[in-house]
């Protein structure tokens, strides 16, 4: 167990249940200032940027002083209620209400600072590009967009994406959601966490078809190009050749249509000690010797 980071869960009153924070900071205080908010994928938690013994992104970079808030969205990880039969909560839910709530909770515990840092993994950089296009307070209030292996379609074809997404995701999943209420990711021991059914075929839709809400048909595409985004770092692994191909990844910046966006492919020819896949990125050992680093400097360089 480290010592040098102190970990806390904390609990916002949402709807009949409450979203939970991972907060994660360094235990002696520091003037990094501008806190950092991290949001997982789809059937996924929290849980892919810390664990109790200090490893993971979040655990990192509050090794280094910074402020680190890990959000679990509705249903999922710590936060209450757990996704169920009767769980009606989408991705919408998400972009439009958790994200500015959670956002408008760490401004206030952060009096002397006016932004935070977004970092999301896989489908959660979808969410939260979202919510930024959609919102100009968030625009204003957000300080950067990092994200890993983040797409909004999956246009790579292969017998591996036939299986993983046309097969299984597209197919499968909404087959189980139709006799339980709800995709069971642990009974088929895939992903971290349990995906509700307004969320999973949402998302089907959303990677195969237009960006568009589909609880006020809000046209996230149109709003994403005259949105004024914060500066962002678009991170792709070589290996990751379904969920983060990084072809589909540089269509994510094209369509968000960043002013300031830099890329990075992880890869043992741009001198990574790994070619990551979609979950290494953040979860291999070799990370915290790797492009952990870089990414430190790079909210370093920000805060400064």
């Amino acid at each position: 167990m480290t010592t040098d980071i102190q970990q806390d869960s904390l609990f916002i009153p949402y709807r009949n249940g409450q979203l939970h924070l991972r907060h994660i900071r360094h235990t002696t205080p520091t003037a990094l200032g501008v806190p950092i908010l991290m949001l997982h994928g789809a059937m996924s938690n929290g849980r892919v940027f810390y664990s109790d013994s200090g490893r993971g992104l979040g655990c990192f970079l509050a090794k280094a002083g910074f402020d680190i808030y890990v959000m679990d969205t509705a249903g999922r990880g710590l936060s209450e209620p757990k996704i169920h039969r009767d769980f009606t909560l989408g991705q919408g839910e998400v972009i439009r209400e958790q994200l500015p709530l959670v956002q408008q909770f760490i401004l206030q515990r952060h009096p002397l600072v006016n932004k935070v840092h977004w970092c999301a993994h896989s489908w959660g950089g979808v969410l939260m590009a979202s919510s930024l296009a959609r919102y100009t307070h968030l625009q204003s209030s957000v300080a950067s967009l990092l994200t890993f292996g983040c797409k909004r379609t999956i246009k790579v074809r292969s017998l591996k994406k036939w299986l993983m997404v046309d097969f299984f995701w597209n197919r499968f999943a909404p087959f189980c959601i139709a006799r339980q209420g709800y995709f069971d990711a642990s009974r088929f021991r895939v992903g971290m966490d349990n995906e509700s059914s307004a969320s999973l075929l949402q998302t089907i839709d959303w990677v195969r078809g237009d960006w568009i809400d589909h609880d006020d048909n809000f046209h996230y595409a149109q709003a994403a190009a005259k949105a004024v985004w914060p500066p962002a770092w678009f991170i792709a692994g070589k290996n990751d050749h379904i969920l983060g191909n990084p072809s589909d990844v540089r269509d994510m910046i094209d369509e968000c249509g960043f002013s300031q966006v830099k890329y990075t492919l992880l890869a043992k020819e741009k001198g990574n000690l790994l070619d990551y896949d979609h979950a290494g990125m953040l979860t291999d050992r070799q990370a915290e010797q790797d492009h952990f680093v870089q990414i430190k400097q790079w909210y370093l360089s920000l805060s400064g």
